[in-house]
This record gives structure tokens, sequence and C-alpha cells, in this order.
């Protein structure tokens, strides 16, 4: 008994000292993060016992109910305006999958991204950026959380740790056991698919950063676009959209941020936004405002007209009286 106990204390140290080893890994030297000439040719993505096409596919499972469940833009010019920015930085990425963008039509200024490169963008977003390189910086945040493959990360830990707290039993992986049945959104997103350490996001950010510059969008944008969340939450109390209130842009994060541009190789000129931005944007506004006001008046109540009894009524000209008879004339006295 007390073999087979001290047999079990070392599977758990073992485990213990393999969750360390696996999450905890730097990438090599010669793909290093900081060099931005170098992005798309470096490796960024953390260890995982998770291949990348099961990745994948768990992005693709719950891609298809958030396509079943949630309402989206369909408008062709909004859709392909924001799938070319987002492909554009996505180009200008370490992301190794191909990314599929949607725009969900809803008033957070949020935008997520699921495991294996499926990009939803909410239509609060682009309404709330009020410049092109705003809408790019938050989208490069969440490809850089796909590109660092974050998900895979922190299910290749809980698997560890699962393994350690159950001696002797290897438990294989199933997405239940891991993502549990908290939803997240109102569109059936786990919560696991969302919500990353601190140290991921600010990782997300730094890699952001450098997606936007290698697309030619200044990241000082990212920066302002927080001050801008941030100064929405003084004037409105609880009003910070649901993308930040896992990660709050604290002045920390953002005071890191701004240490991060600097170290970027310096640019003459930057891309912050075009005529188009504005044309798309005035489009969406006109476009929801359109939906909004269709949406009331299809739930606005409704008055029926009430029928006249017709046990009530007296029959006219001889009707309803199982024949026809000729109209009667009185003679006026």
């Amino acid at each position: 008994m007390a073999s087979q106990l001290d047999k079990r204390n070392v599977l758990k140290a073992v485990a213990v000292v393999a969750v360390v080893a696996f999450t905890g890994l730097p990438v090599q030297a010669a793909d290093s993060k900081s060099d931005v000439s170098e992005i798309g040719n470096r490796k960024v993505a953390h260890k995982s016992i998770i291949s990348q096409e099961r990745e994948i596919a768990a992005g693709r499972q719950y891609a298809a109910e958030i396509n079943r469940t949630a309402k989206f833009i369909t408008d062709p010019v909004v859709n392909e305006y924001v799938n070319r920015v987002a492909q554009n930085v996505a180009r200008n990425s370490d992301l190794k999958v191909p990314l599929t963008v949607r725009v969900i039509d809803g008033p957070e200024i949020n935008a997520f991204a699921l495991p294996g490169g499926f990009l939803y963008v909410y239509s609060g977003l682009l309404k709330a950026a009020s410049e092109e390189d705003q809408l790019a910086g938050v989208m490069a945040h969440e490809i850089a959380h796909v590109a660092a493959r974050h998900w895979a990360s922190q299910m290749t830990r809980a698997s560890i740790l699962q393994y350690a707290t159950i001696p002797l039993i290897f438990v294989p992986m199933t997405y239940p056991v891991y993502l549990g049945v908290s939803q997240a959104l109102n569109i059936g997103v786990p919560v696991a698919f969302l919500k990353f350490s601190s140290d991921q996001e600010a990782e997300a950010d730094y890699l952001g950063l450098q997606y936007m510059y290698k697309a030619g969008y200044d990241p000082n944008a990212y920066v302002t676009f927080f001050g801008k969340v941030l100064e929405e939450e003084r004037r409105r109390p609880g009003s910070v959209p649901k993308i930040f209130e896992d990660h709050p842009p604290t002045p920390d994060r953002i005071l890191k941020a701004e240490e991060e541009i600097k170290q970027l190789p310096k640019r003459d000129e930057y891309l912050v936004s075009t005529s188009e931005f504005d044309d798309v944007k005035g489009r969406l506004n006109t476009l929801t405002a359109a939906l909004r006001k269709k949406d009331h008046a299809s739930s606005a109540p409704t008055l029926d007209k009430r029928q006249p009894d017709a046990s009530t009524q007296p029959a006219q000209q001889g009707q309803d009286q199982g024949e026809e008879k000729p109209p009667v004339l009185k003679r006026r006295d």
C-alpha cells in the first residue's frame, strides 16, 4: 500500500514538473519575438500537446454553433471591408492558419477569436472606433492570441494538471472536461475559449502592436483606443465593454504598451484611416438603424378590429334568412 502511494506521489511530482516544463519553455533564440522584420518566419506559438489540427477542429465546432445562433451583419460592403482589414493584419502576423472573419450585429465594443483562426467582430466595435487603425488594433490583439496558440497552451496545462490530481489514471482530453458548461457572450462560446491569463493578454498586446506596425498602422492607436474605453467608463460607470472585463486597460498595461511601442523602428508615416472607413461606418450606422426600426415595428403591439357579432345584428335585405327577397320601399307619410 505504501509503495503504491509513493508511486502516486512520484507521478504527481512528475506531472507538476511537466506543467512547468511544457508551458514555461521560451521560444528559441533564433525566433526572437522582438525582431519585427522576421514576423511570419519566427515561432511564437507556445508548446502544446494539442495538435494544430485538433485546435482547428475545436474552433470549427464552436464557430458552427455561433454561426447558427448569432445575428450577423449581411451587408456585403461592410463584410468585405472588415475582412480586408483583418486579412491585411493576418498577412503581417505570425499566424499559421487561415483567418475566417464574420461581423456580428451587436452593440458590444468587442471582438474575439476562436482557436484555429475564426475571428468575430461586433458591429459595435466598428462604430466605436474613430479611425481604421483602432479597429485594426483590436483585431491584431485577437489574431495574436491565435498565432501564439494561447488556447492550446491553456488546455495543455489543464490536461497535465488533471493528470496530476488523478494518479495512475490518464483521462483522455475531451472538450467538455475542460470547457465546462459556462458560456460567454450569450452565443454559445465557452469561457475557456475567450478568457486568458494576464501573461497571455500581455503577450497578445505585445504581438498585436507588432502586427499593427508591420501592416502599416500606427500602434499608438491601440493605446488611444484604451484611453477611449477608460474615458467612457469614467463618463458612464459600469459601461466597460465585455472585451475588457477580464483584461481591463489598466494604467500599467497602457504604460507597458507605450514602452513596447518605443522599441519599434521609427517610421515617417503610418496608415491612420481611410475615407472608406468613414463610408463603411456611415453605411453600417444607416443599416443598423433601419434594422432596429424594423425590429421595433415588428414587435410593437397591434390592435385587432372587432368584428360585429352576426347573432346581434338584424338581417340586412333578407340575407341570412335562407332566401333572397327584393328590397321593400316604404312610403313616406
